[in-house]
């Protein structure tokens, strides 16, 4: 069977997060600099091989402060951690459109298995000709297990940010 390759969309594509701040509001933010491939047999995405690679200086919550804090030592540490990756062990089908995505999640210089949801949107040819394919990933992870451990109590109980992480991800893939 043949090999299939695709490469991110990035401009059809976004990789987000929420996490609660003050225990009762989320804090949306986003990577902005990010690439992944996957290589399929044929047009079965079983069983994929998927990799992905995000920027973590390009890390935007809206608002600048609260940015350069993610980016210190407190929580990513951009400058000794520049990146994070995942690497899937497996991509299994589960039902019709709905996937079971396994991996190595790489972050802060932590790598640990996560286990996330997709939706496969399905296959089409854009107006240029190019054949393209779309996944919504979602999935939680808590942030300690990567060593992101800064936080604050709050004087009524309670800490300022929450550890469960809640992933929302948008990707756009192009054949080749």
């Amino acid at each position: 069977m043949s090999t299939t390759k695709w490469v991110i969309d990035p401009s059809h594509s976004e990789i987000g997060f929420k996490v609660k701040h003050m225990m009762f509001t989320n804090v949306s933010g986003s990577f902005q600099k990010f690439d992944a491939f996957i290589e399929t047999n044929g047009d079965d995405f079983e069983n994929a091989k998927i990799e992905f690679t995000g920027e973590v200086d390009s890390i935007t919550t809206g608002n600048a402060d609260r940015d350069a804090h993610l980016l210190s030592a407190d929580f990513f540490d951009a400058a000794e951690f520049p990146q994070l990756t995942f690497s899937a062990t497996s991509f299994t089908k589960e039902d019709e459109g709905e996937y079971t995505l396994k991996g190595d999640l790489t972050l802060h210089g932590v790598t640990k298995p996560v286990k996330l949801d997709v939706e496969f949107g399905g296959l089409a040819k854009d107006p240029w000709g190019n054949t393209k394919t779309g996944f919504s990933i979602t999935g939680k992870i808590n942030r300690k297990d990567w060593g992101l451990n800064w936080n604050s109590a709050l004087e009524a109980g309670g800490v300022l940010v929450g550890e469960e992480v809640k992933l929302a991800i948008e990707l756009q893939f192009i054949q080749q």
